[in-house]
C-alpha cells in the first residue's frame, strides 16, 4: 500500500535542539558554551545544539545532544519554549526547540566537553552568542529563578554533600542578590528533607563546616520548599 503524503502542498522545515547548561562553580553561575568550529557562524559563542533525527522525539533529541557533549545520562532538563523568527539561522529556515539543564559540575567528562571545543563561562560575562541565543539563555534563567523559588531544583547544581554556606552562595547566584544568612537559615532549617550528616568539609578553615544532604524521599513526601 502506498504511503500517502497528506501535507505535500506544505513547506518543510528542519527542527533541532538547544541545550542550555548551567553548572555552578566557585560561588559563580556558570554556562556551557562552545567555540564553532564548522559553519555558519564558524569561530563564534554558541549554545550546544543539533537536529532532532526521524526517529526520535525532541525530548529525545535534547537528551541526545547533552549525553554527546557532556557524557551523562541522568540530568534535570526542562524544555524552554520554541523558536522560530524566519531569518533566526543564517544557514536555513530551522525552528529550534529550547531546553535547560541543570548539572553538577564536577560529574561532567571533561575530555568529552574539550573535544566539542566548549567552555564554562560566568553567566554575567558572556560573549556576544550568534542567531537567538542569547534570547534563550534570558528566558532560561527567567524559568530556572522561577522553579528555584518553589521546588529544589537547584540541588542539582550541587554535590551530593554540600555546607549551608555553599547552598546560600548557590541561590544568591540564581537569583543574583545577596540574601540575609540568618533568614536564609531559618527556611532551610524548616525543610525536613534537608539533612545534617556527619561529614566535615575542612577545604575553606582548619575549624570545617557541618555537610548536608537532599532526602529525595522526604522531599517527595512533604513537597515543602521556599526559598
Amino acid at each position: 500500500m502506498p504511503v500517502q503524503n497528506f501535507y505535500r502542498g506544505n513547506p518543510r522545515f528542519y527542527v533541532a535542539v538547544d541545550c542550555i547548561i548551567f553548572g555552578f562553580n566557585n560561588g559563580k553561575l556558570n554556562l556551557l558554551l562552545l567555540k564553532r568550529n564548522f559553519e555558519p557562524s564558524k569561530g563564534k559563542w554558541s549554545l550546544m545544539g543539533g537536529f532532532v533525527q526521524t526517529d526520535e522525539s525532541v525530548d529525545d533529541a535534547a537528551k541526545r545532544v547533552l549525553r554527546q557533549l557532556t557524557g551523562l545520562e541522568e540530568v534535570y532538563m526542562e524544555q524552554v519554549g520554541a523558536f522560530g523568527d524566519v531569518e533566526r539561522d543564517t544557514g536555513e529556515r530551522v525552528i529550534s526547540v529550547a531546553y535547560y539543564a541543570l548539572i553538577n559540575i564536577d560529574g561532567y567528562d571533561r575530555e568529552q566537553v574539550q573535544s566539542h571545543n566548549a567552555y564554562w563561562t560566568d553567566i554575567n560575562e558572556l560573549p556576544k552568542l550568534i542567531f537567538d541565543h542569547k534570547d534563550m539563555v534570558e528566558k532560561a534563567r527567567d524559568m530556572m529563578k522561577r522553579n528555584a523559588s518553589s521546588k529544589p531544583t537547584g540541588f542539582n547544581l550541587l554535590p551530593k554533600l554540600f555546607t549551608l554556606t555553599q547552598l546560600q552562595t548557590l541561590y544568591e547566584a540564581i537569583y543574583g542578590e545577596t540574601m540575609d544568612k540568618r533568614n536564609f537559615r531559618k527556611r532551610v532549617s524548616d525543610m525536613e528533607f534537608i539533612e545534617l550528616t556527619d561529614e566535615i568539609d575542612k577545604t575553606r578553615s582548619k575549624r570545617g563546616a557541618r555537610m548536608y544532604r537532599m532526602n529525595d524521599d522526604i522531599y517527595r513526601k512533604t513537597r515543602k520548599f521556599k526559598i
